[in-house]
């Protein structure tokens, strides 16, 4: 995965740097766990994971339980998660992931970030075809031999493995997410963090300027409480 793996890892240490925001996200992830599996983490492998990754960036327990049990009130609404496609300046494809209860507010929030920053919003499957979407869980190396576990893991959908300070990187495709958690959980791995990320498949070229320019859209982007992520294939 190399540079783009080093890229989207700077970009996602910078972004999870602002706690409230993230506290935020996994609140709704967690809500829509609940919603889906019910509120018993034993029983539902998504919560369990969503836990995990609220315990791995320091979200503290109270909030955890505080969302959980607001999750299992009927009258709390679900959250849908939705993703939108478009272009930014100089041809960069952007792909924008959120979460909403308010579908009509989230794209027109959206749709004024591409246009305010001189790119256009797209229709479904206008740049997604641009990205590889893949699962990854991260765990302290410990006294894990990177080769063994390689070997141990292939047949669980691993197609990578990566370290890089002190810890774990592993990736499969999508699909073989829950394969691959229930294996790491089988192996008593606790793991820090399990998502989805896209990388993209080709890239382009921008001068310091152009990159400055489009960074500043999706700064933008990131700033809206209703977006998770937003990729892009700026080189």
């Amino acid at each position: 995965m190399g540079r783009a793996f080093e890229f989207r890892k700077e970009r996602k240490f910078k972004r999870w740097s602002k706690m409230s925001k993230v506290f935020t996200r996994l609140g709704k992830e967690i809500v829509t766990a609940v919603k889906v599996g019910g509120p018993d983490p034993d029983s539902n492998p998504k919560l369990r994971t969503v836990m995990q990754n609220a315990k791995g960036a320091a979200m503290p327990k109270d909030r955890i339980e505080a969302a959980i049990k607001r999750a299992s009130n009927k009258d709390q609404s679900n959250y849908e998660e939705v993703v939108y496609e478009g272009y930014a300046p100089h041809g960069v494809a952007i792909l924008v992931e959120a979460s909403t209860d308010n579908i009509n507010r989230t794209v027109a929030n959206v749709r004024h970030y591409f246009t305010k920053g001189g790119g256009s919003l797209g229709t479904s499957g206008s740049v997604s075809f641009m990205f590889d979407h893949k699962a990854v869980f991260r765990f302290p190396i410990g006294e894990h031999d990177m080769e063994e576990l390689e070997l141990e893991l292939i047949d669980f959908g691993l197609e990578d493995i990566d370290e890089n300070e002190g810890e774990i990187f592993i990736y499969t495709e999508f699909e073989d997410f829950g394969n691959m958690q229930k294996a790491l959980e089988d192996k008593n791995i606790e793991v820090t963090s399990g998502d989805f990320q896209r990388f993209p498949t080709t890239t382009v070229e921008l001068t310091e300027e152009q990159e400055e320019e489009v960074n500043k859209m999706i700064e933008r982007m990131e700033d809206d409480d209703d977006v998770n992520n937003v990729y892009h294939n700026i080189a």
